[in-house]
Parts: structure tokens; C-alpha cells; sequence
């Protein structure tokens, strides 16, 4: 039977969710019927048991340096180990051959350490976690690392920011793989989203909010996420949160340094961000229920995020079969906008 053969590359404190991550996701659409369906196989050097970043061991399937191609897609885990791991010759050099050999070629966070070490990264538009990427900047000079994105594809090397964009990572290549339908199911069973744009931010605004658990800050954020469509102004959050407007004001300002409307649009944004990508509803409905009553304001809101219009947000970042069917869905408009 026809199998598409995945390598997942281990090392001595490397991250257990960078591992898992990709393997629970592949043995997940196994389940469901990819097909062809993924061999998924854990290597280390020599194939020995490796100690993860959080203490647990890992048994590894296969020995790094006696995998051969041609493979479908390689995978190099990131970790607190990843500098150890990116100096290290034998781990390098088996990158690098497999890397050769493979149809697609990816790391999980620091993972990128080691891609680039091989070599493989040069004169590439790359992320890794957001933490890291300056040290990955500074330390190879001819990658262009750009901190933002949850993951960046690059002809057939896809490199991901921080642990679960794993999971995001993964589930795009079972869409690419076997259609979106598929990625759904999976995505389902997982209990998470088919997937987070891969230019969507890292540091999403509904994680970054440091207001005390509890407080009066995180209510109203809470309120507001789950009320997008609602009329979201200064005055009927204060009223909301029982202050004055200006009050409310100054706590947006302290906590999250921006002001309540400004915080409102970027919310309602990422809400659009991932409908757009996730569903075919057409612009219009998007906008409606994101808040923004009509298209083109979305579309400004759009553009001042992310720099481009929600129409082409939505055709870079789904598969070629998503797209199509989101354009006949959704007819002519999104030539419109």
C-alpha cells in the first residue's frame, strides 16, 4: 500500500509538543482514511531513547543516520536542546542528506536552528519562536527571519513559530494533502481549529492580555470576544463594565495600551482572519459577523492590519481546492474587494 513516509527528527531535550504535535496529527487523519496514509517514524542519533525539555523520555523508532529516501516530508523538532542540536555534525549532516531526499522539508520552533545550520535556509523567508528569532537573525545572517507568522512556506521548506503552531503546521500539510475536508475531521477530533492563518500573528491579541484572572479587565476582553457583532462602543462597554467612559479608558490604556475602540477593531480582524480561512462565507457575512456592518470597512480594517485585503488573505492562505471552492461559493465579490 502507498504510504507517505514522515521523519520527525528528536534530540536530547527536545520539545514534547514539537514532537507530538505532528505525530498525534498525521495518526489522527490516519484514522479518518489519508490516503495515501502517512508512516510516521520518530529518529534520533542512533537511534537512542532521547530526555525531552520537560523531563519525559522519548523512545525513538528509527535511527537518524540509517534512514534513507526518498521521503514525503521531514520534520526537525525544536527545544531547548535546539543549540546543542544545530552543533552537532552527525544531526546536521543527516539533515542535510535527508533534506535532499525529501518532498517537503519543515521545522517546529527552534527547529530552525538546525535547517539552518544545514544550510538549508539561506536567502529563505523563515520564522521560529518569536522569542528566538533575533538570536536565529543574528547567528545566520543570510536568513530572513521574520517573527510574525505562525509558519512561513518557502518553495518546499515550511518553517512554524513556537510548540502548537505545530498542530497548525500539521493540519495544513493534511489539507494540502488530502483536501479540506479531511483537515476538518482531524481538526475536529483534536478539538481545535482547522488551522490559524499561517501569517496570523504570534502573539494574538485574545493571549497577550495581562489583566488580573478575575478582574474587571477580563471580563469586559471576555465580553467583547464573545459579543463581536454587538455594538462595541466606549460608552455601552463602560456601561458593560459599570465605569465611566473615561475610566474604561485609562484601563485599556494601562493594561493593554491601546484604547477599547482600537482594541475592538483588532478583534474583530483576527475573528475575520479566521473565518476567512476557515469557512466560505462570503465577505459580507464575514464582515456582519465580525462587527463590521459592511465589506469595505472590513477591508480597511483589513489592510491596516495585515497590509492586504481580505480577499487575497483569504486565497494566500488556503489550499488550491479551498480557494476554489470559497471563490464559487462567494461568486464575484471577491473580485470586488
Amino acid at each position: 500500500m502507498e504510504v507517505r513516509r514522515v521523519v520527525v527528527v528528536a534530540y536530547e531535550a527536545a520539545g514534547l509538543l514539537d514532537i507530538a504535535c505532528v505525530t498525534s496529527t498525521l495518526e489522527e487523519a490516519n484514522w479518518h482514511g489519508a490516503s495515501p496514509s502517512y508512516e510516521v517514524r520518530v529518529a534520533t542519533p542512533g537511534g537512542r531513547a532521547v530526555t525531552c525539555g520537560t523531563g519525559l523520555t522519548v523512545q525513538a523508532q528509527r535511527a537518524l543516520e540509517r534512514i534513507a529516501g526518498p521521503l514525503d516530508t521531514l520534520v526537525v523538532s525544536g527545544g531547548i536542546g535546539h543549540e546543542d542540536a544545530a552543533a552537532n555534525p552527525l544531526i546536521v549532516a543527516h539533515v542535510r542528506r535527508l533534506a535532499r531526499e525529501s518532498r517537503r522539508v519543515a521545522s517546529v520552533c527552534t527547529g530552525a536552528y538546525v535547517l539552518a545550520a544545514a544550510g538549508l535556509l539561506g536567502g529563505r523567508r523563515v520564522t521560529t519562536h518569536w522569542q528566538q528569532a533575533q538570536a536565529l537573525a543574528v547567528r545566520f545572517p543570510e536568513v530572513v527571519v521574520d517573527p510574525d507568522p505562525i509558519f512561513i512556506r518557502d518553495g518546499n521548506v515550511v518553517t512554524s513559530a513556537g510548540t502548537t503552531a505545530a498542530l497548525d503546521l500539521t493540519l495544513a500539510f493534511v489539507e494540502e494533502d488530502n483536501g479540506a475536508e479531511l483537515a476538518r475531521m482531524v481538526a475536529r477530533n483534536l478539538v481545535t481549529y482547522l488551522q490559524r492563518p499561517g501569517n496570523q500573528a504570534q502573539m494574538s491579541m485574545f493571549v497577550s492580555v495581562s489583566s488580573p484572572a478575575g478582574g474587571l479587565m477580563k471580563r469586559i476582553v471576555e465580553y467583547i470576544t464573545g459579543h463581536l457583532g454587538a455594538d462595541l462602543t466606549t460608552p455601552v462597554l463602560a456601561g458593560v463594565a459599570g465605569v465611566s467612559e473615561r475610566h474604561l479608558t485609562r484601563l485599556f490604556l494601562k493594561h493593554l495600551g491601546q484604547t477599547p475602540g482600537r482594541f475592538v477593531r483588532q478583534a474583530r480582524t483576527e475573528a475575520a482572519a479566521h473565518l476567512l480561512v476557515s469557512t466560505s462565507l462570503p465577505m459580507v457575512a464575514v464582515a456582519v459577523r465580525c462587527g463590521f456592518g459592511t465589506a469595505e470597512t472590513l477591508r480597511q480594517a483589513f489592510v491596516d492590519r495585515y497590509g492586504i485585503p481580505p480577499s487575497r488573505y483569504r486565497l494566500t492562505q488556503s489550499s488550491a481546492i479551498g480557494a476554489g471552492l470559497r471563490r464559487e461559493s462567494a461568486g464575484g465579490e471577491l473580485e470586488r474587494l
